[in-house]
């Protein structure tokens, strides 16, 4: 019942904000309502440890022929941490806010609320028929918030981003169908592991980097706020499949360490040369998962949720901080201690499994990371200050950022498996050691930082031009289709008829000559 009541506490408030936009839009206190039902929400998680484990149970759905499994959730080490980062990361979002254009845009919050209760429906998800329904619900949530804060024009990237979370849900469903042809029920712990292969490609899919940017101008506030939300929460709804399943040790397995890994360094150099961090937040996803994948393919679940975590709490407290304060940017550097998998850390336990030969390539883009979130903390612009702030707001906004630093900290110590972790101390500190050297380097070699100008109209040009090519492939075929259609309906139909019928009898007499 404690899943159900968190969830409830995130639904109920986002109904209650609907409400008060339709009665009443100029409410001043929907931001406060807002706030509130995120911060009872984040308290309620901590419950969970008293009952832990523990398991929600549907009716089985009929014919149980056909549905051997019931809709289950299941709150244990694995979900509660994942579920603490995403309660944490939405009080930020709603604490943050205070300070920006777009402050009493309640139906922004209403939707990253209901997107935070199928997030956490998602984490607790213990099998794959409960999975395919959440990921579906997700899905939707997230089309239905991206289309109401977006105009006509840049509802294409939209429909992109879903058609390709499509994709990712018709592989979580092909997972199942092999379970179920192997005898196997449609849960984790009975699922064959060369299903567990499908899982992971049906994943990097649903990450939700293509395309690599959300449609939002590049001065809209909603890139912080609802953005950061649709990136991350439908991030860790997908990564935290890969913390329930075990992967085959198999020449698939190895190959796909050797493209995680190459996609992992070039995210981690894109990061790294970004010229600031919404830029850069699509290529901080790409480094994060492709660490997480390499946890899960080399036999360590527990390493993906701690890189799941640390994607939610280290890139949302730099995601949200807009207002440049010296003393706050210096505190967001816990993240490099929470990436760095020296023990204790959030990340201690990252590296428990056997990467074999793909560890350099792990450890460099570890570094990468790192370097870059160094650089990107320490930047000297920003663009929103104290200025013409209330002095409520000047305490709210730092406590929603701190609230992430000390969730990371946290996390190092108590309620989960990957707490109180000592990891693989030498190769953490193999990490820290090329980091210091990428930050050195930085600051002393231009091929680290590429000219602001150049940089803004380049990032990621290569990737997303060949999403625009199949798009306008898909265009073309489609125009065709219509002009076909066209042409066969009406008169020039009927024409069209009696021509294929002449050319048809004329093609059955000329072989029976």
């Amino acid at each position: 019942m404690l899943i159900l009541v968190t969830c409830l506490l995130l639904f109920i408030t986002a109904l209650v904000l609907i409400i008060l936009r339709a009665t009443q839009p100029n409410a001043r206190y929907a931001w406060l309502v807002a706030f509130s039902g995120a911060v009872a929400a984040f308290i309620s998680v901590f419950f969970w440890l008293l009952q832990m484990p523990f398991q929600l149970d549907l009716p089985a759905w009929q014919p149980k022929s056909l549905f051997t499994t019931s809709v289950l959730f299941s709150a244990d080490g694995i979900s509660w941490a994942l579920a603490l980062s995403v309660t944490a990361l939405t009080v930020a979002i709603m604490a943050t806010s205070v300070t920006r254009p777009v402050f009493t845009n309640s139906l922004s919050w209403a939707g990253i609320l209901t997107l935070t209760g199928t997030g956490i429906l998602a984490v607790t998800a213990n099998n794959l028929l409960t999975l395919l329904l959440m990921w579906a619900f997700l899905d939707l949530t997230e089309l239905f918030s991206q289309i109401s804060s977006v105009n006509a024009k840049s509802s294409e990237r939209v429909v992109i981003s879903f058609a390709t979370r499509m994709l990712g849900l018709e592989l979580l469903l092909w997972s199942a169908i092999e379970s179920f042809a192997n005898g196997s029920a449609f849960s984790f712990q009975s699922m064959p592991s060369n299903a567990g292969i499908y899982l992971v490609i049906a994943a990097g899919l649903r990450l939700g980097v293509l395309p690599l940017h959300l449609p939002y101008a590049p001065d809209s506030n909603l890139r912080r706020g609802l953005g950061t939300a649709l990136r991350l929460i439908g991030a860790i709804s997908t990564l935290s499949v890969l913390g329930r399943v075990q992967i085959a040790q198999t020449g698939v397995t190895s190959i796909l360490m050797i493209l995680t890994s190459v996609a992992g360094i070039y995210g981690g150099w894109m990061w790294l040369r970004a010229p600031e961090e919404l830029n850069g937040r699509p290529y901080w996803m790409i480094g994060i998962a492709s660490l997480a994948v390499l946890s899960a393919a080399s036999g360590n679940p527990i390493g993906t949720v701690a890189w799941g975590c640390a994607m939610i709490l280290v890139g949302g407290a730099l995601f949200l901080t807009s207002i440049q304060d010296h003393r706050l940017n210096r505190a967001l550097l816990i993240g490099v201690w929470s990436l760095s998998t020296l023990p204790f850390s959030l990340t201690g336990g990252a590296w428990l499994g056997r990467l074999g030969f793909v560890t350099p390539f792990a450890i460099a883009t570890q570094a990468l990371l790192m370097a870059g979130l160094v650089r990107h903390t320490l930047r000297a612009g920003g663009s929103e200050t104290w200025d013409e702030q209330p002095g409520w707001a000047k305490t709210v906004y730092p406590a929603g950022i701190i609230l992430l630093l000390v969730t990371q900290l946290l996390l190092g110590f108590i309620g989960w498996d990957g707490a109180l972790q000592t990891g693989s101390w030498l190769q953490a500190l193999f990490a820290s050691l090329l980091t210091m050297g990428l930050v050195w380097g930085a600051r002393r070699f231009r091929i680290f930082n590429p000219v602001r100008a150049h940089w803004v109209t380049a990032t990621g040009a290569g990737v997303n031009s060949l999403y625009q090519w199949l798009w306008s492939l898909y265009r073309g075929l489609a125009r065709l289709a219509q002009t076909i259609n066209i042409s066969l309906e009406g008169e020039g139909g009927v024409m069209w008829t009696l021509l294929f019928l002449i050319l048809f009898i004329s093609i059955i007499v000329e072989g029976i000559r």
